[in-house]
């Protein structure tokens, strides 16, 4: 399969095809190139998909399937290369594949049932097994998956960036020497629950809507209250080509709804947790 030139063309007949769909569209996700072929349709039609390089995988628990037993000298006809998963070692599909992959069980999920629910557990694990294999003789990483999943919530953990969406806030900012009053106003203004305390460029603290509802709880005298005073020193920040998976799994772990943005060590904006959440990436 490593070596192959072409796509992997994955086939079956019944439970055994609907198996070899999921298998081929696995292969899909993870870097190997496949396609799905109804062992049915391609007697009638689709085995104009197999092409010269191509190589087959036919999946079936008893190897004797009338429409596998079809296609098989059509295949090898072409002189492609056919691997069996199959659940019969003396079939018709096991001796006439060029490699066979045993996938045998003793019975299936009930005893009295000849309903394929072990067999066919037993084909998807096999075929799951080599995605992985194949994943890892390919050196497949995060960022190759991403590539492949740009959809959905999935794909959005695996490539949106904090600078996808912290750029949509404004940015709150005052200084150390700011009043009470300076600061209540920009929060307000800026809409994000808090605002970052800057020093000359320098990023020294954050205040936000809780460190507001603690200092009232101190009974301090708000009106020569200052920045400086009220703010919490250092806090957590994450940098703009972060992963915003990244950042949600920093405000999880310290229990804030908002992150300072950095590039290059300076401050650039704001990400909160309603941005990760109107993205979907929760």
């Amino acid at each position: 399969m490593l070596e192959n030139e072409g796509n992997i063309v994955f086939s079956g007949i019944g439970k055994s095809a609907i198996i070899a769909q999921k298998v081929a569209a696995t292969m899909n996700s993870t870097g190997t190139s496949s396609v799905f072929m109804h062992a049915a349709d391609a007697i009638h039609g689709d085995l104009g998909i197999i092409r010269e390089r191509d190589l087959v995988v036919i999946l079936s628990k008893s190897g004797e399937t009338a429409e596998i037993k079809m296609l098989v000298p059509l295949i090898k006809l072409r002189g492609n290369t056919i691997i069996a998963i199959v659940g019969n070692r003396d079939s018709y599909l096991a001796q006439q594949a060029d490699l066979v992959l045993d996938v045998t069980v003793g019975n299936e999920g009930f005893p009295n049932t000849f309903a394929p629910t072990c067999s066919t557990t037993a084909q998807l694990v096999m075929g799951d097994a080599l995605a992985i294999c194949l994943m890892k003789c390919r050196g497949f990483s995060t960022s190759d998956f991403a590539k492949f999943h740009p959809g959905g919530a999935l794909g959005k953990q695996l490539y949106l960036r904090v600078r996808d969406l912290y750029k949509n806030n404004e940015k709150p900012e005052v200084s150390p020497d700011d009043s009470l009053t300076q600061v209540i106003i920009e929060m307000t203004r800026k809409r994000l629950g808090a605002a970052v305390v800057t020093d000359h460029g320098r990023l020294v603290g954050i205040i936000t809507d809780g460190d507001l509802r603690r200092m009232l709880l101190k009974n301090t005298d708000i009106e020569h209250v200052k920045a400086a005073a009220i703010m919490t020193p250092n806090p957590k920040t994450i940098n703009e080509n972060d992963l915003v998976a990244d950042a949600l799994h920093k405000m999880r772990l310290n229990s804030i709804t908002q992150l300072p943005v950095l590039l290059n060590g300076e401050y650039v904006g704001v990400i909160h947790i309603h941005d990760i959440l109107k993205e979907g990436v929760l």
